[in-house]
């Protein structure tokens, strides 16, 4: 298996999770239009999603990615478009965290009834909603498979190797069943 195997797994649970932050954005933005004084933010779903992209999608799998894979592609002589792409894709993990941070605080805003917390919390789902599809197409379809071209075969088995290593810290499990938890929940309330 390429280095770039277990990342692009990780990207189907990704999704699956941006699924249901678009699911959740539907839904409130469905309760504004019925009664806005009432829209109804469910904090605990916010909590699960943030802690997921935090755990999972940042310190798992972009940790790989800019601990690993990037730090590895730094010390090759990459085309100028694969080092913009690169770049382009550090920002959007900036972007990513940026926006997970700034959602925990409007929820906590919303909490305390704070003015506009509601309106910054629909930006900052929707940013996630359309900044992880993007992000992933472009890793998955623009970056991942041509990068390993710069690598031997022994670069690529030690990659993934310490990718291995990496992942076997990590609790890949917990935020699988968290996954599926909120899908059947959901599942069942249709």
């Amino acid at each position: 298996m390429l280095p770039i195997g277990p990342l692009m797994i990780e990207h189907r649970l990704i999704e699956r999770m941006i699924a249901l932050i678009q699911q959740e954005l539907t839904r409130i933005q469905d309760n504004i239009q019925v009664d806005p004084e009432f829209a109804f933010v469910d904090p605990v779903f916010i909590d699960t999603a943030v802690d997921f992209l935090r755990t999972y999608a940042d310190r798992c799998h972009h940790g790989k990615e800019e601990d690993i894979l990037f730090v590895d592609l730094d010390k090759k002589e990459l085309s100028t478009e694969h080092r913009r792409i690169m770049d382009e894709l550090i920002e959007e993990h900036k972007v990513s965290r940026a926006t997970t941070d700034a959602l925990i605080k409007a929820k906590e805003n919303h909490l305390r009834q704070e003015p506009e917390a509601l309106e910054h919390i629909i930006m900052h789902m929707r940013t996630l909603a359309e900044l992880y599809p993007r992000h992933i197409e472009k890793e998955d379809k623009h970056f991942f498979i041509p990068c390993m071209e710069y690598f031997s075969q022994e670069e690529k088995d030690d990659m993934l190797a310490r990718m291995h290593e990496f992942d076997r810290q990590m609790i890949h499990e917990k935020y699988r069943v968290t996954v599926e938890g909120i899908e059947n929940r959901r599942s069942c309330k249709l």
